[in-house]
């Protein structure tokens, strides 16, 4: 396994190189996000670890460019900045994991094992269509649709409404979905949960008298359709 991590600080670089070779991976190093992106287009990677301040090229845009040409390589980004806005955007931007400074080298060990299994097993799924009441998503093409309407999603928006279509009418909480959409053991807090359900809410739901999403308070949230009156 061959993992790219770019980040701009010798000291923690060098701590990620030692700890994951240490567990038998193959790391390649990157300083700034221009050659990082040089290097993830001459180089097939298993996975990339990176952080969101970076000379040149910024974390931020060098995961939507990285995402044009590899589109199934997982990437975590390991920074400083730990605000629901800021995991917001590196989500939309298409990380996999979003880690904040300082970090536990066990727990970045545990999200690259997670992620690295996931991506195995997504091999298995391309081109299959799950569907639920009028809404359609294409895991291959990644369109989805209600009726006739073709829903614009964001990388984290996509998974997570596919968790919620692959679990149709059972509750959902918290936990389970940091665990199986986020790939983490945490809870990645209340209120960034609702913020990507609120998303979701706003694109699956708006403007159709059938609402799908739905909270249930103090359990989680469910894919059920219900009829407004």
């Amino acid at each position: 396994m061959i993992i790219l991590v770019v980040e701009d600080d010798t000291r923690v670089s060098e701590l990620i190189q030692r700890g994951l070779e240490e567990q038998g991976f193959t790391v390649v190093l990157a300083y700034d996000g221009l050659s990082a992106k040089k290097l993830s287009l001459q180089q097939d990677f298993d996975l990339m670890i990176t952080d969101i301040i970076l000379p040149k090229i910024d974390g931020i845009d060098l995961c939507r460019e990285v995402r044009l040409t590899k589109p199934d390589l997982p990437i975590i980004m390991l920074t400083a900045l730990g605000t629901t806005d800021d995991k917001v955007d590196g989500f939309d931007a298409g990380a996999d994991d979003y880690m904040v400074k300082p970090f536990e080298m066990r727990e970045l060990l545990v999200r690259i094992r997670a992620l690295l299994k996931r991506n195995a097993k997504g091999a298995h799924t391309t081109g299959f269509i799950l569907r639920y009441a009028d809404l359609e998503m294409n895991l291959h093409t990644k369109i989805v649709k209600r009726g006739a309407q073709e829903i614009n999603l964001t990388p984290k928006e996509f998974k997570l409404l596919e968790y919620l279509m692959l679990n149709p009418e059972r509750v959902l909480s918290r936990v389970e979905i940091a665990e199986k959409v986020w790939d983490t053991h945490f809870d990645t807090g209340t209120n960034f949960m609702n913020v990507y359900i609120n998303y979701l809410r706003n694109k699956v739901d708006k403007n159709f008298d059938t609402k799908l999403i739905h909270t249930k308070s103090g359990m989680g949230f469910i894919l059920k359709a219900e009829k407004t009156e």
